[in-house]
């Protein structure tokens, strides 16, 4: 059975830190690139940080030099640390299935998506 149950979002001041947490079904986790995504109101989803399953990582550049991901394949679980938050990073924030080819990180999510984790932050 399919699961991604993102956790850790809040309200948080400008300049501030959250830690967003992903728990994933293993069928899922183990093998893939896994990235996060998040929408904002009015805006379509985007992806903003993947990770591959040997962990290398990659940003978009709203987020980078900020935002750094993570993975334990152990626990089936990958992590979010989003430090110097601004404004414009308030966003339900979602974890899914991503893809990393010749170099390029690109969605492609799953069809199921969980119920995502509320980042607002403040000015």
């Amino acid at each position: 059975q399919v699961q991604l149950v993102e956790s850790g979002g809040g309200l948080v001041q400008a300049g501030g830190s959250l830690r967003l947490s992903c728990a994933a079904s293993g069928s899922i986790f183990s093998s893939n690139t896994m990235g996060w995504y998040r929408q904002a109101p009015g805006k379509q989803r985007e992806l903003v940080a993947g990770i591959s399953s040997g962990g290398n990582t990659k940003y978009t550049d709203s987020v980078k030099g900020r935002f750094s991901i993570s993975r334990d394949n152990a626990k089936n679980t990958m992590y979010l640390q989003m430090n110097s938050l601004k404004p414009e990073d308030t966003a339900v924030y979602y974890c899914n299935r991503a893809l990393w080819t010749m170099g390029v990180l690109i969605p492609l999510a799953l069809d199921y998506w969980g119920q995502g984790t509320q980042v607002t932050v403040s000015s």
